[in-house]
């Protein structure tokens, strides 16, 4: 990203292994694992992020809350970084920063035995100098309050990028529309242009290549659950066919 990039990545839900592994070689750059709206099982988590560095595929992980100990469990397991829901004020910010960094810049808990320390197979020194160089912190906007603050989330140092959530926007705005309506993409533009002037990358999840490419610059992640609707959808379609 910092070269201008737009890695490619699938979002999806545990128990997923298999699809994680089909990611990775299907040359993807990245997994996203919902684990607040999926299951949140760590062990299960630790599979996941496994089979995706077997193909040096990354793995961001969106906790369930801004909770310290989710946020330091999927970091500890050896997650690239994470994607923290509800993010409505600055201080919610500073908290997610705070929580999934090591001091100065946060206060998460330190450990050379956990895997993400190679089990104590590196110094000190170097396991802080990776995860203050590669510990990706991602915050999510998804009430009117959020869009409201976004300038000043943005701003939070350790902030790196921002994710836009349009089906919950749309809840909180009281629309029947849903992500369809005006008044989210307006939202969502907005947030979009703030992270751009804060020099933040934003993070979109589309729903097939056509949107993939038309998503602005940053993390692009598929919503697999759509495109593989979709395609089962398309080969329900082929016995149809075959009856007319």
């Amino acid at each position: 990203m910092t070269q201008g990039e737009s890695p490619l990545g699938v979002l999806l839900r545990m128990p997923a292994e298999t699809l994680v592994d089909l990611a990775g070689v299907g040359g993807l750059d990245f997994v996203l694992i919902d684990c607040e709206h999926g299951p949140a099982d760590l062990l299960a988590l630790r599979a996941h992020i496994d089979a995706a560095t077997v193909h040096g595929a990354e793995v961001l992980v969106r906790v369930g809350r801004n909770d310290s100990d989710l946020i330091l469990r999927a970091l500890d397991l050896g997650a690239s970084g994470i994607v923290v829901p509800h993010v409505d004020d600055a201080a919610a910010a500073r908290r997610v920063v705070h929580d999934a960094h090591y001091p100065p810049l946060g206060d998460r808990g330190f450990a050379q035995y956990s895997r993400v320390g190679r089990y104590g197979a590196i110094s000190a020194h170097d396991q802080l100098a990776d995860a203050r160089a590669n510990t990706l912190v991602i915050v999510m906007i998804e009430t009117q309050q959020g869009v409201d603050n976004a300038e000043f989330i943005l701003a939070v140092e350790g902030v790196d990028a921002v994710m836009a959530g349009p089906a919950d926007l749309s809840v909180s705005l009281g629309l029947t529309g849903g992500v369809d309506e005006p008044a989210v993409q307006v939202a969502v533009d907005h947030v979009t242009s703030e992270a751009r002037k804060a020099g933040r990358h934003v993070l979109t999840i589309v729903g097939g290549p056509e949107k993939a490419v038309e998503a602005p610059p940053g993390l692009v992640a598929y919503n697999l659950a759509a495109v593989l609707l979709e395609r089962f959808r398309h080969l329900a379609g082929a016995r149809d066919s075959a009856r007319t």
